[in-house]
């Protein structure tokens, strides 16, 4: 599958380094340290790499900049994942080069994903990850989507600037496409966000959140049975 290799993102640049949403008047990652808040937030807020095993499944509301892909494949390098995630508003190759630039780490092995942006293509593999990228509003597209995800990261623009991407019908649509004993993590406290998830099926918990951000949230999808 393909895609035109045309921003939507519409980006200014914060110190010449930090891409901002003109949309949503947001930054794409933390003002301190981006790739850190990833592991801090969702990886360890979904129990990563301890859970990351041969055909485990990661699914992600807004891919942004990439980075939560990458930061995954450096902490699961031996597992052979399957990560799908959903962007309405994708940046450029060029684009997403420039803002991984901050984090050398991580754009240390980016190449095949940048590579395969320029090339427009929605589905390639990084490492041992297969990856689908569905370019799509997360509330017309999850609803069709026929997977399940053992991890969720939950990683649109704050829900204060961007709530279509946090209501309650769409967390409905992510515990529905949740596997049992399937997680979440997310660097919102909000709580209408935490009460959405909760009627989602989920057991909701706030724990402390990454540099300046005292909590975010993360949580276990309720088994039925005890549901």
């Amino acid at each position: 599958m393909t895609r035109t290799d045309q921003s939507e993102a519409d980006l200014t640049w914060r110190d010449e380094a930090i891409p901002v949403s003109s949309r949503f008047d947001d930054p794409y990652f933390s003002l301190g340290n981006g790739l850190e808040e990833t592991r801090h937030v969702f990886l360890r807020g979904n129990d990563l790499p301890a859970r990351a095993k041969d055909g485990f499944r990661i699914a992600e509301l807004g891919f942004g900049t990439g980075l939560n892909l990458l930061a995954t494949a450096l902490a699961c390098p031996d597992a052979a994942l399957h990560y799908t995630s959903f962007e309405a508003f994708p940046m450029s190759a060029a684009e997403m080069g420039r803002a991984l630039e901050a984090f050398p780490e991580a754009r240390a092995i980016a190449d095949p994903l940048i590579d395969a942006w320029g090339k427009g293509q929605t589905e390639f593999t990084l490492g041992k990850i297969q990856v689908r990228i569905l370019m799509e509003d997360a509330r017309e597209a999850l609803p069709r989507w026929e997977g399940r995800a053992d991890a969720w990261y939950l990683d649109g623009f704050s829900p204060a600037k961007n709530p279509e991407l946090w209501g309650e019908d769409l967390m409905a649509e992510v515990g529905r496409h949740t596997a049992q004993g399937g997680t979440f993590a997310t660097y919102t406290a909000a709580g209408f966000v935490r009460r959405a998830l909760k009627a989602a099926g989920f057991e909701v918990e706030r724990v402390s959140g990454f540099g300046n951000k005292r909590h975010m949230s993360r949580g276990q999808l309720v088994p039925k049975e005890s549901a």
